[in-house]
């Protein structure tokens, strides 16, 4: 039992990180939001928010340079769980914002959520101890 309850703390650790550095993304981008009144191209999109995603690994690593989670298996693992989770979270967060009437960026969508979670998890994996 003891086990079952690390390995959800590990991942919770993880996914807290990665929502901290997603949601100060997004406060960052609803800042913006009305310099970015054109549509955008969303494949240079995908290019931003991978590029973005991969620079808050590299500055979580700074902060954090150890994994949360100690097992090998669970690390892969958590390269493709945590940005689906992450990327839901911040699909309910952009649905709040649309209920009240607030703009909604692109990190408020799930691809572009999961691309910068992803992003951000690869550089973690291969960059934490």
């Amino acid at each position: 039992m003891e086990f079952i309850f690390e390995i959800i703390l590990q991942f919770l650790g993880e996914i807290l990180l990665q929502i901290v550095f997603e949601s100060l993304s997004e406060l960052g981008l609803h800042a913006l939001s009305n310099t970015f009144e054109k549509p955008r191209s969303p494949f240079l999109s995908i290019i931003g928010f991978a590029l973005w995603g991969a620079m808050a690994g590299g500055i979580s690593l700074l902060l954090m340079p150890n994994s949360f989670i100690s097992n090998f298996g669970l690390r892969e693992a958590n390269v493709l769980v945590t940005p689906l989770i992450v990327g839901g979270a911040m699909t309910l967060i952009g649905w709040l914002r649309d209920s009240k009437g607030q703009t909604r960026v692109g990190i408020d969508r799930f691809g572009y959520a999961f691309v910068f979670a992803f992003s951000m998890a690869i550089v973690r994996f291969n960059g934490a101890r």
